[in-house]
């Protein structure tokens, strides 16, 4: 059993956590002991929930101040780790979350820093601008979590992180998470870390977890083969890596001329359109995300049946991270790679970190469209004005479609609540009605500006 208090132990419960995963087990018992900790995990292993109950046990919630700093390499992981954060310490009365993170207005965040908080969660360069401006105080810190830490250092975070760091007490406790173990945060380990434990979980994804198939295409047909594979395979979330930025808008537009409900995810746009892309990703409003590697870092999604390699990478890291998106904890996914004559070299590349076995390249002659029609998510996406400044929580939002519209709670899905806006997935069957029973009924006791989000336009 684990040293948590009985409430805590009681909410995990109501989540849904049963049993451990593996890094749980092998980390969770070391940091509640107060060790300091470098783990190696993937993203999607169940690291967050293995550090965010570490740090809740050593929170004091009549103190209000800063207690607890998770670093993070993108505003999407922040905002994914705050949210975990925030479920399990629901059995904890009067704890404030706050995220800190680069593409939102620094004015409001001031706002909330001068009420307090208990855990901060945010970006290295936003946490660090708040530290110099001296409206974050680290004084009383008890944790610092590195979270993804390989991947701060590839954006070229180091000196932030130490300076970071610096400015913590030195009787903490500091646990760093990392998915690779380059350099870099060996230099890290020994600057900060004080004797710590290590804990290296090598093989995160089964081999009859990720079913790889590889299939050979001319170039000029790459991008019209995606449907192919798709009609096919028939997943219903698709995540397609492309190496360009032109090569993500192409084949969107190759994806929607063919029914598909697709959206891309690049450097262009900004952060307002980043975030409504992943909002309707993650609800299951949008089949296929088309999206390039630096795009995607931070990217987290549950339940994702499919991942097409549309470009193979010349790095084969990048491959192995690629395909380690699907077929997570307990769940299957296929691993779609497109190969052309010009991609011998990369896909030797793949082999040789795979342990040197020849890749079988298929025929995509051999795929025949399954099911009827065409492939249409599930869900569709109600955007409201309005989102945790206004009070909202999705508890509102659920009442509200619930309550007085009369729609069933199981045609209701995610519901996602951000500074200044509310998502909430619904039923595409129902999305008309519930879009304009909420325009014309209140959330939270007034009425308030609702639009359905388009996910096959811009």
């Amino acid at each position: 059993m684990l040293p948590l208090s009985p409430a805590t132990l009681e909410n995990l419960v109501a989540l849904g956590y049963h049993t451990m995963t593996p890094i749980q087990a092998a980390s969770l018992p070391l940091a509640l002991a107060g060790h300091d900790l470098i783990a190696q995990a993937k993203t999607g292993s169940g690291k967050t929930a293995a550090f965010a109950l570490s740090l809740l046990s050593r929170l004091d919630g009549r103190y209000f101040a800063v207690q607890a700093l998770v670093l993070c390499p993108t505003r999407e992981l922040a905002d994914q780790v705050a949210t975990e954060i925030r479920r399990l310490a629901r059995a904890e009365e009067n704890l404030k979350i706050l995220t800190l993170c680069g593409g939102s207005p620094i004015r409001p965040q001031l706002a909330s820093l001068e009420h307090g908080a208990h855990v901060v969660v945010g970006t290295p360069g936003r946490v660090m601008d708040h530290l110099q401006r001296d409206s974050l105080r680290l004084d009383a810190l008890r944790t610092l979590v590195l979270d993804e830490a390989d991947r701060m250092l590839d954006m070229g975070f180091y000196g932030d992180i130490v300076t970071v760091a610096e400015q913590c007490p030195v009787e903490r406790q500091t646990l760093l998470f990392s998915a690779t173990y380059p350099d870099g945060i060996v230099r890290l380990s020994r600057q900060f870390l004080r004797e710590p434990h290590q804990v290296k979980l090598l093989e995160q994804h089964a081999a009859t977890k990720i079913r790889q198939r590889f299939y050979e295409v001319d170039e000029m047909a790459r991008l019209q083969a995606v449907p192919r594979l798709l009609r096919h395979f028939r997943p219903v979330r698709t995540l397609a890596f492309c190496n360009t930025k032109v090569q993500c808008r192409d084949l969107v537009e190759v994806l929607r001329a063919d029914g598909f409900v697709a959206l891309a995810l690049h450097g262009d746009l900004d952060q307002r359109e980043r975030d409504q892309v992943l909002v309707q990703f993650a609800n299951k409003s949008c089949s296929v995300l088309v999206a390039t590697d630096v795009a995607a870092r931070g990217l987290d999604i549950d339940g994702l049946e499919a991942v097409v390699n549309v470009d193979v990478t010349r790095d084969p890291e990048v491959h192995v991270h690629r395909i380690g998106r699907t077929g997570r904890v307990d769940e299957e996914g296929w691993a779609l790679t497109l190969v052309g004559p010009r991609d011998a070299g990369n896909l030797q590349r793949i082999e040789d970190m795979q342990g040197g076995a020849a890749t079988e390249l298929r025929s995509l002659s051999e795929l025949e469209p399954k099911g009827h029609g065409p492939l249409v998510p599930p869900m569709v996406t109600l955007q409201i004005l309005g989102g945790r400044k206004e009070k909202i929580r999705p508890g509102d939002v659920l009442g509200a479609l619930t309550g007085e519209a009369g729609f069933e709670a199981s045609n209701v899905g995610k519901i996602t609540v951000n500074d200044s806006a509310t998502y909430v997935a619904v039923d595409r069957r129902i999305g008309e009605r519930a879009l304009q029973a909420l325009m014309s009924g209140k959330v939270k006791g007034r009425t308030v500006r609702v639009r359905m989000l388009r996910a096959d336009e811009d």
